[in-house]
This record gives C-alpha cells, sequence and structure tokens, in this order.
C-alpha cells in the first residue's frame, strides 16, 4: 500500500512538472535550444576528435610498422642486408588472437637517380599480394603495378617523380648496400607512380619485387633473407597478448609493436581521451552556469506557485522532487535533441574534412589529409548520461532556493 501510494504521489509530480515545462514554453524553448546547440557541438567536437585518433592509430599501423614487427638484432642500428632473418621464420599464434595478415619484406635505405636529379629514398622489397595490411592497399597506381615478387621494376611515388623529372616506363638507376656490404648500382624501369594518402610515402618510399631483389643484393647464408616481417591483427586489444606470444616463440629476433617504434604518435593517441574529457568539461561548464542562473530566475518568478502549494500542504521533500524533475525533464530533452543533432553533422561530414592545404603540418602528427568524424556508441552512453548529471547537479541550487520560500513570503508577493 506504502508502495503503491508513493508511486501515485511520484505520478502526480511527474505530471505536474510537465505541466509547468509545457505551460512556459517560450523560456523552456531557449533553454532547449542551449542545450541541444551545447550537446550537439560537444558530439560533432569529440567525433572529429575522435577520428583523428582513430587515423593517427591506422596510419601509424598501416604505414608498414603493422602492430606488431619482427626485425634481426641490429638492424636499428644498421639497417642493410647483413641484419636479416629467413624468411621461413613460423608466424603462430592462438586461437584468441585471430591474424588480419603479414608482410614479409626487405627495407633499405638506398639512392636513385634519374638523368636529372637524385634523392636518398627507402627501396622496400615486396610481396603486393600480402600487402593488403599495408598502406600499400591505398594507393592509386598511373601504369602498372607490381605483377608480383620476381617483378623487378619499380613503383615510385608521384612527388619523388616529379622531383626526379622521371614518368612510367621510363629508367632510373639505383644504389644500394648488397649482402657483402658493398654498394651495388642497377638500372630499373619504372613500372608505375602511385599517389597515396600521404605525401611523405611518396617521397620516401619506392617498391619493388621481393624476390627479385633479393636476387638483386646477392647471396647471403640465409637462402630467402628479409629484414622485417608485419603483423597486423584483427583487434589493437590482442596486440599485447601477441607481441609476447612472438618474442617468447623467437627470443632470436626482436619484437616490437607500433607504440615502441612510433612512441610520439602513441603518446598523441593516448591524450586524445584526455583531451575529449577536458573539451567535454569545459563546455559543460559553461552551459551549467547558464543553467543554474537561468533555473534561478525561473524559480523566483514562481515564488507565489511555490508557495502556493506549500501551503496547501506540500512538503519540502516533494517540492525539492518537483523542482527537480523540472530541471532534469528539461536537461533529458535538449540532451536527446542535442546528440540528435550532433549525430546528423557527423552524417553531414560524412566524407571528411578536406586538411589538404595543411598536408605538411597534418602528416607531421601522423594523420592523413582527409579528417573523417567517428561516433561509437559508448561516447554518445557517455556524453548523453554525463549531460544529465549535469542537469541534476545544476537542478540543486534552483531546488534548494524554491526550499527557501514560505507561503508567507509568497503571500506578500
Amino acid at each position: 500500500m506504502f508502495r503503491s501510494s508513493f508511486l501515485s504521489t511520484l505520478a502526480m509530480l511527474f505530471n505536474l512538472s510537465l505541466r509547468n515545462i509545457v505551460r512556459y514554453r517560450r523560456r523552456n524553448f531557449f533553454l532547449f535550444a542551449a542545450i541541444a546547440v551545447a550537446v550537439g557541438g560537444t558530439t560533432l567536437s569529440n567525433a572529429l576528435i575522435r577520428g583523428w585518433q582513430v587515423d593517427m592509430l591506422e596510419t601509424a599501423v598501416s604505414g608498414l610498422t603493422g602492430h606488431i614487427k619482427l626485425q634481426a638484432p641490429g638492424f636499428a642500428d644498421d639497417p642493410s642486408l647483413q641484419n636479416a632473418f629467413s624468411s621461413l621464420t613460423p608466424i603462430s599464434l592462438g586461437d584468441d588472437v585471430p591474424i588480419l595478415g603479414f608482410a614479409q619484406r626487405i627495407n633499405i635505405p638506398a639512392v636513385i637517380s634519374s638523368e636529372r636529379e637524385t634523392r636518398g629514398v627507402a627501396l622496400v622489397g615486396v610481396d603486393p599480394a600480402n600487402e593488403g595490411i599495408s598502406l600499400y592497399r591505398d594507393f592509386v597506381i598511373e601504369g602498372e603495378d607490381l605483377g608480383g615478387p620476381e617483378d623487378g621494376r619499380l613503383l615510385i611515388g608521384k612527388a619523388l617523380a616529379e622531383t626526379l623529372q622521371t614518368q612510367v616506363g621510363r629508367r632510373v638507376v639505383v644504389i644500394m648496400e648488397g649482402a657483402d656490404g658493398k654498394s651495388r648500382e642497377r638500372g630499373y624501369r619504372i613500372a608505375g607512380v602511385f599517389d597515396a594518402p600521404m605525401k611523405i610515402s611518396e617521397e620516401l618510399l619506392v617498391f619493388t619485387g621481393l624476390e627479385a631483389m633479393q636476387a638483386a643484393l646477392g647471396n647471403t647464408q640465409l637462402r630467402t633473407p628479409i629484414t622485417e616481417l608485419s603483423l597486423v591483427l584483427q583487434a589493437e586489444e590482442d596486440r599485447g597478448v601477441a607481441q609476447r606470444e612472438l618474442a617468447a616463440q623467437h627470443p632470436q629476433l626482436v619484437v616490437k609493436d607500433w607504440r615502441e617504434m612510433q612512441p610520439q604518435v602513441a603518446e598523441i593517441v593516448d591524450l586524445v581521451d584526455a583531451t575529449m574529457a577536458i573539451w567535454f568539461f569545459l563546455i559543460m561548464s559553461a552551459l551549467t552556469f547558464g543553467l543554474v542562473n537561468t533555473l534561478i530566475a525561473t524559480v523566483m518568478q514562481r515564488t507565489r506557485e511555490l508557495g502556493m502549494l506549500r501551503a496547501l500542504g506540500m512538503n519540502q521533500g516533494l517540492l525539492l522532487i518537483q523542482v527537480v524533475m523540472e530541471c532534469v525533464g528539461i536537461m533529458v530533452v535538449g540532451v536527446i535533441a542535442g546528440l540528435l543533432l550532433g549525430i546528423a553533422m557527423v552524417f553531414g561530414l560524412g566524407d571528411g574534412i578536406d586538411l589538404s592545404a595543411f598536408s605538411e603540418s597534418v602528416e607531421a602528427f601522423g594523420m592523413s589529409t582527409v579528417l573523417k568524424p567517428v561516433l561509437t556508441l559508448e561516447d554518445l552512453l557517455l556524453f548523453g548520461g554525463l549531460s544529465v548529471l549535469v542537469g541534476v547537479f545544476a537542478s540543486y541550487f534552483p531546488a534548494r532556493r524554491a526550499l527557501k520560500i514560505s507561503p508567507l513570503m509568497a503571500m506578500n508577493r
């Protein structure tokens, strides 16, 4: 019986709060609008920040690094074929760590020369069929792609082709260090010119077939030498487990994850969550002050009404619940409208924001030149829940002011 009475009381207070919200349409509309704009703007800005984080992570993993990379000891200090390991190195992880793919490469510094210019580059021997896990998959190629690991032609970047003043079908000369430690000079024909999302890739990377490059560098003690093996997982969360398992399987090799190989990018990725929290706090703090002032002014305008309710027998507890219900109701409607507005703006930017005009600065942060917003259900629930909590907090001050109104004070207004 007590429970039924309590529920009926809450229902009465809810109806009373709803009527008060509807009765003051104009004032509450501006409150709704302010909350919706604040929450919608926060949702969009956080989606852009989250997109920045995802883009940096994907760029770091796809940039020939992978989630995990295996190399021979000493290769980081002396990147040559003398610090290589066998391509027959087995890769075996448990069923609980699914692999998206892996790629074996030879990646050494070289010098490329045309008839007019000379540039230092990274010469990378690849099997194109395995490069779907790297930035190679995103290349737009003018001319021909490499036909396979035995293809002895070159695939160079558009920016490098412009620097060298060369084009598809022309020949260039590449100087590199052979397996015996001596410089080797060889002529190559350009099979194709690739256009990459990041200009730095076009300037520094030159690709050729893995088997053709092994033959060009000469014989080593290893039948099929490689300088790196990059592994991409289906889930970033499995990176630590995969690294530990591979390090235990191959103690003779150096096993690093992308965070160790690109620590600056890793630090920025970690700072993104803190940036989102700080941005949300600043926006919601400004909104809270505005809400508190507006709601207190609203309570002062309703002194006679609230005093009359006290005179009719409504105790302080019920009056407190009613005022909080009104404030939270306004906040909930505004938050829902704001989330819908934010989602609409995110979908409106589905193609992303073109940052190519700032390509050099953007690529310095490990980003591509197109920033696409990323909106997750977890972020929406977090923003919505925290925004409602802000509404509950903001309702405390007007509710406390309402409790100070006595029937006698109301009659004298």
